[in-house]
């Protein structure tokens, strides 16, 4: 079974990671250098998804810059704003008059590489009006757990203690499989994947197939998780497209050709060197480091487990660790910067500065 369109949920607003969202949606920040959701088309065009729909905010004019690219995998691109939030089944219910067939929902602030085609032929498989993937998890008393009769689930428990439901430790992990017809039943408006169609399609004697994966499955949607997030793709702990598209030469080091790495320059993998960036002499870079397009780090910085947007400036002898810089940020030679640092686009931190720890510096919009 093949399935040719996907709904990905991408209106998220983002605040816990401003000042990086003030001017750019949180599914399009630069994930190992290119805007998140490219790579999540990417791997929906590996699976023959031809069509995706979009569902953002009011404004759906920054996800143009995905066109493009999706047009070069034979991907259309269509977007489905909300005027207002109308949670996570609101935006996928009003376009289903888009939809033709079986397809998928994906959220597009989550990073996994859940395999789609099992997936898919598990939902196929068990006929199922809808199939959650699922993850396994420690501790359930954080989530809401899928309770399931062998692959069937039968009731959700939001948030139990552990060891209160032996055997069931499966949550939602943000990916589905659907069938237009368990989302026709729901009137428009404002609607819940979690608290009511999966729990409304149960109760109304649905079929909800639940399919677990070990895959990867993390959050980014605070700095400590995109920062983590970025570690386990560094780390080749999942597949993610753009990374693999550049060749590691051997101990995790990836340097995109266009990228000058001055032969005095130290780079400690795992780290990532985007086209246009430049590492001067003496400047030591990683481990856990993306540099993005046209980023420079001068001679004698110091870069570990940071990831910079495009057009960022390092200057001489500055020393980064945990630093988020959004596109444009340049930080003079001379300032003392915190560790877990986020500077905003454009920002401009001049010599003499000195940030704290975990100083978040708006940008200028």
């Amino acid at each position: 079974m093949t399935v040719r369109e996907a709904c990905i949920v991408a209106g998220g607003a983002g605040t816990r990671l401003r000042p990086l969202t003030a001017t750019t949606p949180k599914p399009l920040l630069p994930f190992c250098g290119v805007p998140f959701l490219a790579g999540v088309i990417e791997r929906l065009a590996a699976v023959g998804v031809e069509r995706v729909l979009l569902v953002v905010g009011a404004d759906p004019t920054p996800f143009e810059v995905l066109r493009p690219g999706a047009e070069r995998l034979g991907i259309a691109i269509e977007t489905v704003p909300e005027p207002g939030p109308l949670d996570t089944a609101g935006g996928v219910r009003s376009a289903l008059d888009r939809v033709s067939g079986t397809f998928l929902v994906l959220n597009g602030d989550i990073l996994t590489d859940v395999p789609l085609r099992e997936a898919i032929a598990a939902h196929a498989a068990a006929e199922a009006d809808a199939t959650i993937v699922l993850t396994r998890v420690d501790d359930t008393s954080s989530f809401g757990v899928c309770v399931r009769d062998g692959s069937r689930i039968t009731a959700f428990v939001e948030k139990p203690a552990p060891g209160t439901l032996p055997g069931q430790d499966a949550v939602n992990a943000g990916t589905y499989v659907l069938e237009p017809a368990a989302l026709e039943r729901f009137p428009e408006g404002r609607l819940s994947f979690e608290r009511q169609v999966f729990p409304g399609l149960v109760e109304a004697g649905g079929h909800v197939e639940g399919h677990v994966s070990d895959a990867v499955w993390a959050d980014l949607g605070t700095p400590d998780r995109y920062l983590a997030g970025h570690r386990l793709a560094l780390d080749g702990r999942l597949a993610w497209p753009p990374l693999d598209a550049i060749t590691d030469r051997g101990d995790g080091v990836r340097v995109a050709p266009g990228a000058d790495v001055a032969s005095g320059a130290t780079l400690i993998g795992p780290v990532l060197v985007r086209p246009g960036a430049h590492v001067a002499a003496g400047a030591t870079v990683g481990p856990y480091v993306v540099l993005s397009d046209r980023s420079v780090v001068s001679a004698e910085a110091v870069v570990r487990d940071s990831v910079l947007g495009t057009d960022v400036v390092l200057g001489d002898g500055v020393v980064a660790h945990g630093l988020l810089a959004g596109p444009g940020a340049r930080v003079a030679s001379g300032t003392v910067l915190g560790r877990d640092v986020v500077l905003g686009d454009g920002v401009a931190v001049e010599p003499g500065d000195a940030v704290p720890d975990g100083a978040r510096i708006p940008g200028v919009t």
